[in-house]
């Protein structure tokens, strides 16, 4: 199986099964829209000793969207604040690169398979659009990212 068809694959699972979705609840509840498609997500977060320990989330829009929030909330959930962050600032610089780094899977895991979409400007927002959220329920939370 070519690696590209293995990404697509990897990005459509977790839009038809996806993961940590639910109804989110909590003190620290964010609410992110991308006006350009109206892609929505609704997370909440509680951080407790410096460890990501629940990650709700809920949302509408596109597989790029859903996905990334699935693999995103993957990714974080159980991690420690500082490990977060790293994945958080290397999944931006991925989406940021334009096609031109690929990223690291050690770090990344799942999220790597979203790295094609950073060679499509519209779709990026899409990309990171629960990431962003993610970022600003931790900040409310007290975490320094």
């Amino acid at each position: 199986m070519e690696l590209d068809s293995l990404y697509q694959e990897v990005i459509l699972d977790h839009y038809k099964k996806p993961h940590h979705k639910g109804v989110p609840s909590g003190n620290f509840q964010v609410h992110h829209v991308n006006p350009n498609c109206g892609d929505e997500i609704t997370l909440s977060l509680k951080i407790k000793d410096d460890t990501i320990q629940d990650l709700v989330w809920n949302g509408v829009g596109c597989s790029i969207s859903q996905a990334s929030a699935s693999i995103m909330s993957d990714l974080v959930s159980g991690k420690s604040v500082p490990e977060a962050h790293i994945a958080l600032a290397q999944f931006t610089e991925l989406m940021q690169s334009k096609g031109t780094i690929k990223g690291d899977e050690d770090v990344l895991e799942d999220a790597i398979a979203l790295a094609g979409v950073s060679k499509f400007p519209a779709r990026v927002k899409c990309a990171l659009l629960s990431w962003m959220a993610f970022k600003d329920a931790a900040i409310q939370n007290g975490a320094r990212l």
